[in-house]
């Protein structure tokens, strides 16, 4: 018995002992970007920068709201967001810090946030995808408002759920206002547009020949395509400056809250170094946000997108209560 007790005295004294716990992370990161996508990067970020890094992965839209209501209680000290409305509005409610200038510097100003509380990390665009076997270029629409034509009845699929969706819905809402938002999805689901509740089954719907058109972000065509060189499928955009063309972005902020921001600091100018830039173009399918990356050539160059895209200001897609609202008054959620 007394040997028994001696041997638990000995664990408590060994267990007390400096060093025996193992030490806290040198940063956390709250991460929308998706765990199958990321964690190579992670794990090379922290090969680079000898940091310690913990990420706690989620929805976009949760972890933005669970920021919210930890406040300045939150053990984030970066958050990496699928898309710019959700650091638009943690920025607009004051829960990030302002970046350094030499990390602003690397990204175009139209893809980071105007107050200099976030930037983009890589690129996305909105495209109208369409049935190689069935269309024929000179076919197709030039403006996403086109799509509810009598001719495109039940022949288009899109995603009214997701999360790209309903920040381009946002975008329209910007670009055209409420009222002809609310009227194109009207419009739109009268003419028997087909719902899917994300992107990769619009892909496989076009294949099958559900539908003959399509609303997807850009890249989910490129990773069939790596898979399978004769997909039936392509994409292309509408005319310049079309709203259908809107391009948005992943990014990352640093929380005001944050004891670490010298160490998230150096995990985002990670993000924003060549070679990270040339996995999101390469491996991801994404487009790079700063010059002297490798071009992707499954891509269009994105000068020519930003060309393309309609006009929005990406700091203030911060609308989506509003915007879920008009879905459910579409009768669309």
């Amino acid at each position: 018995m007394h040997l028994r007790i001696g041997l638990v005295l000995l664990l408590l004294v060994l267990l007390a002992a400096p060093g025996a716990v193992a030490a806290g992370p040198d940063v956390v990161i709250y991460s929308g970007r998706s765990k199958s996508l990321v964690a190579p990067l992670i794990v090379q970020l922290q090969r680079e920068t000898g940091l310690k890094v913990e990420v706690r992965y989620g929805k976009t839209a949760a972890l933005a709201l669970t920021l919210q209501e930890e406040g300045a209680r939150s053990p984030a000290d970066l958050y990496w967001a699928q898309d710019a409305g959700a650091l638009a509005t943690l920025s607009r409610k004051g829960l990030l810090a302002r970046l350094p200038e030499a990390l602003l510097a690397r990204v175009p100003a139209e893809l980071r946030g105007a107050q200099g509380t976030w930037v983009g990390t890589s690129g996305r665009a909105r495209v109208l995808a369409y049935s190689t076997r069935r269309i024929k270029p000179e076919e197709l629409p030039k403006s996403v408002f086109d799509l509810t034509a009598p001719k495109w009845k039940g022949r288009v699929g899109w995603a009214p759920m997701n999360a790209s969706f309903q920040a381009f819905v946002t975008a329209m809402r910007i670009h055209h206002g409420d009222e002809k938002t609310l009227a194109w999805l009207r419009a739109m689901k009268e003419n028997g547009a087909k719902a899917y509740p994300k992107n990769t089954p619009i892909l496989q719907a076009l294949a099958a020949g559900e539908i003959d058109l399509g609303l997807p972000n850009h890249y989910y065509l490129l990773r069939f395509k790596a898979a399978d060189k004769n997909f039936p499928v392509a994409q292309t955009t509408f005319a310049k400056g079309d709203i259908g063309n809107l391009l948005n972005v992943a990014g990352a902020g640093i929380l005001k809250s944050s004891k670490r921001k010298e160490a998230a600091q150096r995990c985002l100018a990670f993000l924003l170094s060549p070679k990270a830039q040339q996995y999101f173009t390469s491996s991801v399918f994404e487009y790079p946000v700063i010059e002297g990356v490798i071009p992707n050539p499954s891509l269009l160059p994105l000068r020519q997108l930003r060309e393309q895209a309609a006009p929005v200001d990406l700091g203030k897609l911060d609308g989506l209560p509003a915007t879920l609202k008009m879905l459910r008054e579409a009768g669309l959620l």
